[in-house]
């Protein structure tokens, strides 16, 4: 019985002392807005458009500075990427609007260490 609980006792106090909070790095998510498309923008299919960002309150450190644009409609993500890899700093980047079905629910999800969706926009048919 002496043993058990000296066991015990000691199985305690070693637990204890792996239990003190660790202190973790401070992680720096960017989440910056975007500024164009904005709502009351129109674009037409197979256009050159330069989607905006503000980086003027990026942190010295981003976990993740490779940047993805996706498209998004009727507030459902598209399996549809419009660019990637490029480097979220840069605040801009020229994208081909995707051939898709005309509306005005369209938004673009900007994706580094974070999400950040635009404001709905309108893409309407090419003209013929």
């Amino acid at each position: 019985m002496n043993f058990t609980s000296l066991v015990f006792a000691f199985v305690s106090v070693f637990t204890l002392v792996f239990a003190i909070p660790v202190n973790l790095d401070k992680r720096d998510v960017f989440v910056p807005p975007i500024l164009y498309p904005h709502s009351g923008t129109v674009w037409t299919i197979n256009q050159r458009h330069n989607v905006t960002w503000d980086t003027s309150n990026a942190p010295v450190n981003i976990t993740n500075s490779r940047g993805i644009i996706m498209l998004r409609k009727d507030n459902r993500a598209t399996p549809l990427i419009l660019a990637e890899g490029f480097d979220i700093l840069l605040g801009r980047f020229e994208i081909t609007v995707p051939w898709v079905v005309q509306g005005d629910d369209y938004s673009l999800v900007l994706f580094g260490d974070s999400g950040n969706w635009s404001e709905n926009f309108t893409i309407t048919g090419a003209d013929i």
